[in-house]
């Protein structure tokens, strides 16, 4: 498959606190809905941001961890469970495109998007695929705990090459006839954070790293080097389609801006969107 024949814009990687991230993914959408330009982007959190899936129980949430350590929390608009992304530790992308040009399929679209991603682990020396058989439920609110699905779940060799372990998720959502897909590529693991977000887990920092690997334990690269990876991957998987144009250098208008500060002040920063239990307004 060949990316969409759009025009794009790669916005290098900004920090940005969770909320107006989640915000700009929504911007992104309504400008390629819009006719505007398709989005490939890296992006970082700052600070470390816990995201609940989109139905996501918080009370399965530790409120307390995640003030005492400065974390910020919000809720996607994606589904699955609780994600910590760190700081530093994670590499973050997402790619918004009009529906019309992408599969219907959500196997396909799926496959479609990730192609980028997994470009990028190829270049970086990571041995990366989808996981192409389950993987068991070890702790159903997090995340990267839950089942692995061979849709969306990429997984690599451990260092000492053994069983496989998930490096990356992926997930996407719809909106104004706009498709976005973003997800999160490990860098580096802090497995006690990682836990420490959730009330009472039931699994140890060690059978967290048992499941989740960071690209830092499997090959010699710093964070810049590997996000430029991710950036060059997402611009080259574009361009290479007849008739698509990338501004390798894109940026956000003033009122994109705008509009995202909106949307992250009435939902990404309300405490109701996060802390409301699902089916009752959140």
């Amino acid at each position: 498959m060949t990316a969409p024949a759009v025009d794009w814009r790669l916005i290098r990687e900004e920090t940005r606190p969770g909320p107006m991230q989640m915000a700009l993914d929504e911007v992104a959408a309504e400008t390629a809905a819009a006719g505007g330009p398709a989005t490939l982007r890296t992006y970082r959190w700052e600070p470390s941001c816990l995201t609940l899936g989109r139905h996501q129980d918080p009370e399965t949430v530790d409120w307390r961890f995640c003030e005492r350590e400065g974390i910020d929390a919000t809720r996607r608009q994606t589904g699955g469970g609780g994600i910590y992304h760190d700081e530093t530790g994670d590499i973050a992308y997402s790619i918004a495109v009009p529906a019309e040009t992408v599969p219907g399929e959500l196997l396909d679209c799926y496959h479609l998007l990730c192609e980028p991603v997994l470009d990028a682990f190829d270049r970086l020396g990571v041995d990366a695929d989808y996981v192409d058989e389950s993987m068991p439920e070890l702790y159903h609110p997090a995340c990267y705990l839950r089942e692995l699905h061979p849709a969306h779940d990429v997984v690599a060799p451990g260092p000492e090459g053994d069983e496989l372990r998930k490096i990356a998720g992926n997930a996407q959502y719809r909106k104004r006839e706009a498709v976005i897909q973003h997800g999160s590529l490990t860098f580096s693991v802090d497995a006690p954070r990682h836990l420490g977000v959730f009330a009472d887990p039931s699994v140890t920092p060690e059978a967290f790293r048992d499941r989740v690997v960071g690209m830092d334990k499997l090959v010699d690269v710093d964070r810049a080097a590997a996000v430029a990876t991710v950036e060059a991957a997402l611009a080259d998987w574009a361009d290479a389609t007849p008739g698509a144009t990338v501004d390798a250098d894109g940026s956000w208008t003033d009122d994109e801006l705008e509009r995202a500060e909106e949307i992250a002040a009435e939902k990404y920063r309300n405490e109701e969107w996060a802390r409301t239990r699902p089916g009752g307004g959140a």
